[in-house]
């Protein structure tokens, strides 16, 4: 069968008796597609599923049900991320057709056992001087921090130069910060720039940390090469770039 999934999918936890996972729901769905991918989630048969919508931050729960099924979609429910589609069995011998996990005996290998094992990814990390185990790992790590802070020095990135993000000739901006953000994986530094028009990721913080001051959509993060410092004067509003590797 194609797959009915669409680029409004969006990520939803499905709650039964029997399990919990995370799952995607498009909101073209007609309740009876919902319900018939929900059958190998819970084991519990379309005609007995009573699915309930439990919003975040919400205790009251909302129905998912229709006279038609097969024609009602779910675009009729707010569907916002991480919301929960709890399913119920009006058939009581149907609940117990998956057993809860919890109740399923798990053998758990221990450490010792496992690190002895000739065949294994661990194994083969340790053979090949892989992450933890390259001895060269963190004078590499900090060559990589160091040679990126001089290429910021190099081009002359500082707090309060004008600069374009390349490879755009118009998204302009002040530099407004230039250093370490932890709440962003990766090394080395990255570069806060206050945008001239409202074509950025965020209003300067990250994960509620602020590192500058700007309105929504105005600021923006990304590394030193995509910077270019220079007399670059303030354009009126233009029609964005292409998406750019930028957080």
């Amino acid at each position: 069968m194609a797959s009915l999934a669409t680029t409004r999918d969006v990520p939803v936890l499905v709650v039964s008796s029997a399990a919990s996972s995370e799952r995607r729901v498009s909101p073209s769905w007609t309740i009876s597609q919902l319900k018939a991918k929900l059958e190998s989630v819970t084991g519990i048969p379309p005609s007995a599923q009573a699915l309930t919508l439990r919003l975040p931050d919400h205790q009251q729960g909302t129905s998912i049900s229709a006279e038609n099924e097969h024609l009602t979609k779910l675009e009729l429910w707010s569907l916002p991320p991480y919301a929960e589609i709890h399913v119920a069995s009006t058939d009581p011998a149907s609940s117990t057709i998956i057993p809860p996990s919890s109740s399923v005996p798990k053998y758990e290998m221990p450490v010792e056992t496992y690190s002895s094992l000739p065949d294994t990814v661990l194994a083969y990390k340790k053979s090949h001087h892989i992450g933890r185990f390259d001895p060269h790992a963190p004078e590499s790590k900090e060559q990589k921090v160091a040679e990126m802070w001089r290429e910021i020095d190099a081009v002359a990135i500082t707090v309060g130069a004008r600069c374009v993000l390349s490879p755009s000739t118009t998204r302009r901006g002040t530099i407004a910060y230039v250093g370490l953000i932890p709440e962003i994986p990766g090394i080395g530094p990255w570069v806060g720039v206050k945008l001239d028009e409202p074509a950025g990721k965020n209003d300067g913080s990250v994960a509620g940390k602020r590192y500058f001051e700007c309105d929504p959509q105005y600021g923006v993060f990304l590394r030193a090469d995509r910077v270019q410092v220079g007399d670059w004067k303030e354009l009126g509003l233009e029609d964005d770039d292409e998406d750019l590797d930028e957080i």
